[in-house]
C-alpha cells in the first residue's frame, strides 16, 4: 500500500472507530450532557469530528478549506442514528477519494487567534489536513473516552487511542 492510500486508509479506520462506537451506544448516552466535561455532550464531539472530516471531503475538490463553516445543534449531533449514517457516508466518499487528491493546495482558513478578530489563512495540502483531521478525531474521541467513563458507559477497546500509542502498547507487551 502506498502512502497516499495509507493517510485515506487513516480515515476510513477512524470513521470506523467511531461507527463501532454508535453501534454500542445508546442515545440517551450519546446526546447527554456531562457538566464536568463544559456540560458538553458525546454527540457534541463526534460531529465535530464528523464536521472537519466532512469540509475536508468537500474542500479536496474545490481547492479551499475553511474550518471556521461549521454548524452546531444538528441533527448529527442529537442522533446517534444520522450520525452513523453520516459517518458511513463520509467513509464512502474518502475510500472513493482519488489519491492524486492528496498532494493538492489548499488555503486553509481557521480562526486561531484569541485576541484576533478574524480567521488565519495558512497554506496545506489535502493530505496534511488528512493527518491533522485523524489526529483531531483521535484527541476528541479521547474526549469522548472520557465522557463515557463517568457516565459509566464502556468503550470500544482502543477507542480514543493514537495509532502510534497501541503501535508503542503492543511492542511493549512482546518485550515484557
Amino acid at each position: 500500500m502506498n502512502t497516499d492510500r495509507e493517510l485515506i486508509q487513516s480515515v476510513v479506520e477512524t470513521l470506523r472507530q467511531g461507527e463501532i462506537l454508535l453501534a454500542e451506544i445508546s442515545g440517551e448516552s450519546y446526546t447527554r450532557k456531562v457538566l464536568i466535561a463544559f456540560n458538553a455532550s458525546i454527540g457534541g464531539h463526534y460531529r465535530h469530528c464528523l464536521d472537519h472530516f466532512n469540509i475536508l471531503l468537500e474542500s479536496a475538490a474545490a481547492g479551499d478549506l475553511n474550518y471556521d463553516h461549521r454548524e452546531r445543534g444538528t441533527l448529527i449531533e442529537n442522533d446517534r442514528f444520522a450520525a452513523l449514517n453520516a459517518s458511513r457516508e463520509l467513509r464512502a466518499g474518502f475510500e472513493k477519494l482519488n489519491p492524486d487528491f492528496l498532494a493538492r493546495h489548499l488555503n486553509v482558513t481557521c480562526q486561531t487567534s484569541y485576541s484576533a478578530s478574524g480567521s488565519q489563512v495558512s497554506p496545506s495540502t489535502v493530505g496534511r489536513e488528512i493527518m491533522y483531521a485523524v489526529a483531531h478525531a483521535v484527541h476528541h474521541y479521547a474526549l469522548i473516552g472520557v465522557m463515557g467513563g463517568i457516565m459509566g458507559v464502556p468503550m470500544p477497546a482502543g477507542f480514543g487511542v493514537a495509532p502510534s500509542t497501541l503501535k508503542h502498547q503492543e511492542q511493549t507487551a512482546r518485550a515484557a
